[in-house]
């Protein structure tokens, strides 16, 4: 099996600012860019100290190192592909960082076992795969939980009636959008 090239990602923000990791060059893995992760952060700037996060489909684990770095209680990555995963651990070990874990299988069947609650979840499954409309469907959410979705710019998900729009922007590529769930 030939070794899987490495790219870098740089953490923006909290104690591992401008700490740089490794993440493996797969086709598809697209960590999300310093300045929507800047973007979202602002967005998230008061929920994300002391939340229990959920990166689904971590990938590089961008979004989830980043709220590991500005003081999530906990993060759990959700990561299919082996080398990413793997990955995934080596960075946590890298930072010494005790209060995440790596979940090295397929997302969508770790979200249906696990009802957990949890206060921010970023959702950003790979593009063109059709896996973000059975992850929306497949939480389980309290109110006030916050979920950030980033997808391709062509695609309509069909939001739940409990999810409110608390930002978005978009490019021609892409939608990032941040919800709220409220109470039913």
């Amino acid at each position: 099996m030939s070794k899987i090239p490495s790219q870098q990602l740089r953490i923006i923000g909290g104690q591992w600012r401008s700490r740089r990791l490794r993440f493996p060059a797969i086709d598809g893995l697209r960590p999300t860019l310093d300045r929507i992760r800047e973007t979202v952060f602002n967005w998230l700037q008061f929920d994300v100290e002391g939340a229990r996060v959920l990166d689904a489909f971590a990938g590089s684990g961008a979004l989830g190192f980043e709220a590991l770095s500005r003081g999530a209680k906990e993060v759990i990555f959700l990561e299919k592909h082996p080398a990413a995963a793997l990955q995934l651990k080596d960075n946590l070990q890298l930072l010494e960082a005790r209060n995440a874990q790596v979940w090295a299988g397929d997302a969508l069947l770790w979200l249906e076992q696990n009802p957990e609650p949890f206060d921010v979840v970023f959702l950003d499954p790979p593009f063109h795969k059709n896996l973000l409309q059975p992850a929306i469907d497949a939480l389980r959410l309290l109110p006030g939980a916050l979920i950030y979705v980033e997808h391709e710019a062509s695609l309509q998900p069909q939001w739940p009636a409990n999810w409110q729009e608390r930002k978005s922007k978009a490019t021609k590529e892409f939608c990032f959008r941040l919800f709220e769930v409220v109470a039913a």
